[in-house]
């Protein structure tokens, strides 16, 4: 059986990151499916999901990474095409990926201690996000 959400939220743009987990995990334990896998997808092309311990020290270190592998203030031809300012939110956004998938078990997802599902927004201005979840299992 599959089961799909959509949930919206809103973020502060480039370097900001928000914790899903207890999110994600409450429509796992509602679903009522016992056993399976859920896929947490972002629509658009200018934020990220992954996994990661959700706290200050690594959010900070995510956005030093990012700027140092595509620098927001750099050359993208992106700029040309289109006149705006966010070539380096598609470049990292296709580093990170727009989707996560997780396994669950008596409706708990299997994550670590120290893991949680995390969104990274990348363009350059706040946004609002649409978040696909489905839960496939049985």
């Amino acid at each position: 059986m599959v089961k799909t959400f959509t949930r919206q939220l809103n973020t502060r743009g480039q370097g900001d990151a928000l914790d899903l987990t207890s999110e994600v995990a409450a429509i796992v334990s509602q679903s009522g499916l016992s056993a399976g896998l859920v896929t947490v997808f972002v629509t658009g092309s200018t934020a990220g999901l992954t996994t990661a311990e959700f706290e200050p020290g690594v959010v900070h270190d995510f956005d030093a990474m990012f700027e140092r592998l595509a620098p927001r203030h750099a050359d993208y031809r992106h700029h040309l095409r289109w006149g705006d300012d966010n070539g380096s939110s598609h470049v990292r956004a296709a580093l990170l990926g727009p989707s996560l998938s997780v396994p669950f078990h008596d409706r708990e997802l299997s994550l670590g201690t120290w893991q949680q599902i995390v969104l990274v927004e990348f363009d350059t201005h706040p946004r609002t996000r649409e978040i696909v979840i489905q839960v496939m299992g049985e």
